[in-house]
Parts: structure tokens; sequence; C-alpha cells
């Protein structure tokens, strides 16, 4: 599994010095990811250079680029550990609490005023605390991210960098939940017993099949929204990203060939809302019967990988397994996206360089687009469960805001988080529940 590395590079300041580095790191077979100047004096330049390595890299790159005249290899930087270290969330207050008045009307005796109106009117809840702006993000740690089940503890930098994100992109409080629980009907009375404190529930990083289970039984119990991100929040980027690519090449995405391979979460969750989008004709392919029966309930097909190779006009990957598309498959015209992180199914420009006419990969087909505005604006609309329209609407406005060549908008734009979401909310109303 590639995973990135931030090396520390010092160049003399002349004409060619970095250039020389570059070249050592493409000789070596390497992409560069990032490239910072971090600071330049007394004639030198330090560098950040971030690559993707794997445990198995030779790392005889760092000695030679300390073998060029005009360069060395400090180190390693620590930058990501330092923008985790003490934590990426708080909690704060919404009002500054600087006189003894504020802080009697915020707190006691002030509040019991509005503790008594809450217990007289229960819906005055939603007026005078932050219910309708708070999530529960819940796991378990089964499958964090490409990793696995590794544990709820090590997936929590993982629920903070969610909670950030609905702070920054939709001005939500995300809550890190974790649960060693691991039978689906102890997550679901779990999360019943805690309900009370949230607007909505995210359930992130939950391993199928039980993950099915797990929100299925939340739905039907809990009058709030419940989203399982995992599944829909990528099926709607997906979504999103397969009706500009079929618009951009003259073709009907509900009359194309889509082949899922892959039918964990995610694929199980992108095939579900292709067909309720209107595919006409969805192949499968997993080693699980299971997932082929689950799939198949939903009026795909199954197949193998090499059928949906030789037949579909889209393919999807989610298998979480580098490499396993082979170029040679790639048929001229196809759409491909290989969206496993950190390491997709097949390179996107090996695609291109097969014929594939658009191919993506999961750092830009990616679920952040997508989770801020679903639930702000099922929250908004004070929403009891998500709908299909309300993720069509996530989708379409998505596949709206795409600019130039770009099959989905750049996820740090606010305005589209704001566009999702109202979206949403007005989709909300009475359509048949997923």
């Amino acid at each position: 599994m590639k995973i990135p590395e931030i090396i520390i590079v010092e160049t003399v300041h002349q004409p060619g010095s970095l250039a020389s580095v570059l070249q050592v790191i493409a000789d070596a077979g390497f992409t560069i990811e990032h490239l910072t100047a971090v600071k330049r004096e007394q004639g030198r330049t330090l560098w950040e250079i971030t690559l993707e390595l794997d445990e198995a890299t030779d790392r005889t790159l760092y000695d030679r680029i300390s073998q060029l005249p005009t360069a060395r290899f400090i180190g390693k930087s620590d930058r990501v550990f330092n923008r985790h270290r003490g934590g990426k969330i708080r909690m704060v207050a919404s009002h500054p609490i600087n006189t003894l008045q504020v802080l009697r009307d915020i707190y006691t005796p002030g509040v019991a005023r509005v503790c008594m109106a809450i217990r007289a009117d229960p819906q005055k809840i939603h007026d005078y605390t932050s219910l309708d702006a708070t999530v529960a993000i819940v796991t378990n740690g089964t499958a964090i991210l490409g990793l696995g089940d590794i544990g709820p503890e090590a997936g929590l930098p993982v629920m903070e960098g969610k909670a950030a994100l609905f702070a920054e992109l939709a001005g939500l409080t995300g809550v890190p939940i974790l649960l060693t629980a691991r039978d689906p009907r102890t997550v679901i009375e779990t999360v019943c017993a805690i309900e009370k404190s949230f607007g909505a529930i995210q359930l992130e990083d939950f391993a199928a099949p039980e993950c099915f289970e797990i929100e299925a039984g939340l739905r039907a119990r809990l009058g709030k929204p419940v989203l399982h991100d995992d599944q829909h929040g990528t099926a709607v980027v997906t979504l999103a990203a397969l009706v500009n690519a079929t618009q951009r090449v003259g073709r009907s995405l509900r009359t194309s060939t889509v082949g899922q391979i892959g039918l964990g979460a995610a694929g199980t969750g992108i095939v579900r809302l292709l067909r309720a989008y209107g595919v006409r004709q969805v192949l499968g392919a997993d080693r699980n019967p299971q997932a082929i029966a689950r799939i198949e309930a939903l009026g795909a097909n199954a197949a193998t990988l090499e059928d949906i190779m030789a037949r579909a006009d889209i393919v999807v990957a989610t298998t979480g397994v580098r490499n396993l598309i082979k170029p040679e498959l790639v048929r001229p015209g196809q759409i491909i996206l290989a969206l496993s992180n950190p390491d997709p199914e097949i390179d996107p420009l090996a695609a291109m360089q097969r014929g594939a006419a658009f191919a993506a990969d999961g750092k830009g087909i990616n679920n952040v687009l997508a989770f801020p505005g679903l639930f702000k604006g099922a929250l908004a609309a004070r929403a009891p469960q998500f709908t299909d329209a309300m993720l069509m609407a996530a989708a379409d406005t998505i596949a709206r805001l795409a600019g130039g060549e770009d099959l989905v908008p750049d996820p740090l734009d606010k305005s589209a988080h704001e566009a999702i979401a109202a979206a949403v909310r007005a989709a909300a109303s009475g359509e048949p529940m997923i």
C-alpha cells in the first residue's frame, strides 16, 4: 500500500539544482505529489517533496540525492503528524462568555427557563440547542480507508478528519463516536441509546456485510437522517462523475452498460443508486456469493471482471486491490473509475493510454464532495430519512458545478457545498425511502 512520505531536500540556489533532484526521483520511477519551498537562506533552499511510497520501496533514492553536487537529503518531514498533534477538532462556545450576566444566561440559573420550555414543547429543542447542526460520526473500525480492520482507536484520526470537514465545509459539528461492538444488533442498540444528542447519524468505515444490517436497523428505529457514507456518499459522487463523463462523450448513462467490480459497501451503494437513477444494464463482479445476491436483488446481473471489461461501456472499481485491472483489458472508449484509495485498480494514465475516453481514481472522485452538503441539507429540512431524491439532487448538483474537463468540482469550494445542501433540502419531501 502506498502512503505519502515527505522528504526534506536542500539544494544550492542556482539554475538546475532542483531539476537534478527531480530527475533522480523520476529516474527512480516515482511521481511527485507535492513540492513546497520551506525556506531560503544563505544561498540554499529547503524543499518538502511528497512522494507515494510503500514498505518495499528502495530507499537508496535518498543516497542518490545526496550524491548530487548541488543537493543533499536532510531527512523526513513530520508535517502530516504535526497537523494531527493534539487532534484536529475541538468544540467551542458560539457566544463569548465574557460577563457574569452572559454566564448566568447560558448556564444556571437562566438555562433552566430554556429547559422547561423544551420540556413543555419538545420541538423547541431545534430552536434553542445545536441539535440541528450536530452529527454523530460512528465507527467500529472494521473497514478504515483501505487499511481494513484496524480497530476504532486507530480509526479516530479519520473520524476527526470527517468532523473537521463538516465544520470547515458545512458549518456542522461532527462528534466522533468509537464503538468496540461488532455485532450489528449491539451496534444498533448502542447508537439508539445515544442518538438523542445528535440531529443525524453518519456511519463510517463499518465492514460489509454488517454495515447493511446496521444501517437498515437504525433507519427503521430512528426518525432522523442516518447515512452510511461509504455506501451512499461514494455513490453520489460516482453518479455525478458518470453523468458528466457520459455527456461529454455523447452517450446516455441510462442506456450504457455499467460494470461494478467489487461489491462491498461502496460497490453495492453505487449499484443501488445507478439502478435507482434508471441505468438499465448493471453488471457486478465479486467473489462473495452473498454480495452477488444483494445486487441481483437490485436488478443487476452477475459477471466476472473479464466479462465486465469486455462488455461494459463504463467500469467502476472499488475492490481495494492495487493494479487489479490490467491495461490490456481496457477497450477504447471505455469510461473507467478506479476508486480504491490509496492505490487504484488501474492507474488513470495507463487506462487513458490504452484508449479510455475518461479515467479517474479515488483522489478526484471522493465522497468529501457529498457528505457535508447531504447532512447540512437533511438537517436544515429536518428530514426524517435520506431519500433517493435527496441523493440524486446532490449528484445532479455536483455534476452541474464541475467546470472545464473536470468530472466533479473542487472539494474545497464552499459554495459548491452550499449549493448541494440547498438542493438536498429542496428534495427532502415525501419520496420513497432508500
